[in-house]
């Protein structure tokens, strides 16, 4: 009698196995440690959630896990028009939009001239080429703060510190290292026969560089942006330094909200005001996620 069983028919102790996964160690811790981290992520965000859409004489009552009982978006509106950020009660969109302004241009320079310099150092060998690339290597592991003071006498005198075109300048000096080696790994990856072959076709050094590195290298793209708009909207020390009055970005004053002693603490606002300074790059990890992990998957951070 012949044992072969149907095309498509699983053996019963491989059925018995695939419905008795949870008894599995391995899985189970797995699964443990994915809602754990999960959990520590999401509670506090939660919890702001939940505080931002309280009135304060329920926040007063303590429960603080608990589901508003009365929902009111009168925090959120208080913190992006009338909240007070030290001696100004005009709410946080001022700094938003200064985000915005620094943001934009710092994402785009820093892209393309790390994009730039890491082509240069993968397939061009100029003269010092492995000298530049270790010196912006060690300039990639260098402190912020060390380099404060310096900045502040460099840039001095040059009338950018205080302005919008000195903290733009500033970021993309601070982004040169990494986003250099991110794009000079990348580029090193790709079959070094499409750079020769199109150095054979006569094609020049932006030509290559335009029409076959940059279409290539779209996944890559998407992470570095990720990583330098969200980078630059949560930075708060350089914002602080350089940004001067008029250019404060939302991390500034949403400090100077949080800090603000005179009259009562409203912790509803300051919740509201918090989850409106985390809504931009939460919605860069939404929508650009997928390309950020296929990115990470082609070797864009490989070293």
């Amino acid at each position: 009698m012949s044992s072969a069983r149907p095309a498509g028919q699983a053996a019963p102790r491989a059925r018995w196995r695939a419905t008795r996964w949870y008894t599995d160690p391995a899985r189970l811790g797995l699964a443990a440690l994915a809602l754990s981290a999960a959990a520590f992520f999401l509670l506090p965000l939660y919890v702001m959630g939940v505080t931002s859409l309280k009135p304060m004489e329920e926040i007063r009552l303590g429960h603080l896990l608990a589901w508003p009982s009365q929902l009111t978006a009168d925090a959120w509106r208080a913190a992006w028009s009338n909240a007070c950020t030290g001696v100004a009660c005009e709410g946080i969109s001022g700094g938003f939009w200064n985000s915005v302004s620094i943001v934009l241009p710092s994402t785009v320079i820093a892209i393309a001239l790390g994009a730039l310099n890491g082509y240069a150092l993968a397939y061009w060998r100029v003269r010092g080429a492995a000298l530049l690339f270790g010196l912006l290597m060690i300039g990639a592991f260098i402190p912020v703060q060390v380099l404060m003071y310096p900045l502040v006498r460099m840039l001095g005198p040059l009338h950018l510190v205080g302005s919008l075109p000195g903290i733009v300048l500033v970021h993309v000096i601070f982004s040169m290292p990494v986003m250099t080696l991110i794009f000079r790994n990348h580029f090193a990856s790709l079959p070094r026969e499409l750079f020769l072959a199109a150095r054979l076709d006569g094609a020049g050094f932006l030509r290559i560089f335009v029409l076959l590195m940059l279409p290539l290298s779209v996944p890559m793209l998407v992470v570095a942006a990720i990583m330098q708009a969200t980078g630059v909207w949560n930075d708060y020390l350089l914002g602080l330094v350089f940004a001067g009055r008029e250019h404060l970005p939302m991390t500034v004053q949403l400090n100077n909200l949080v800090n603000t002693t005179t009259g009562t603490k409203l912790y509803n606002v300051d919740m509201a005001a918090t989850l409106l300074t985390s809504l931009v790059p939460l919605a860069i990890y939404a929508v650009s996620g997928r390309w950020f992990v296929r990115g990470i998957a082609a070797g864009a951070v490989r070293g």
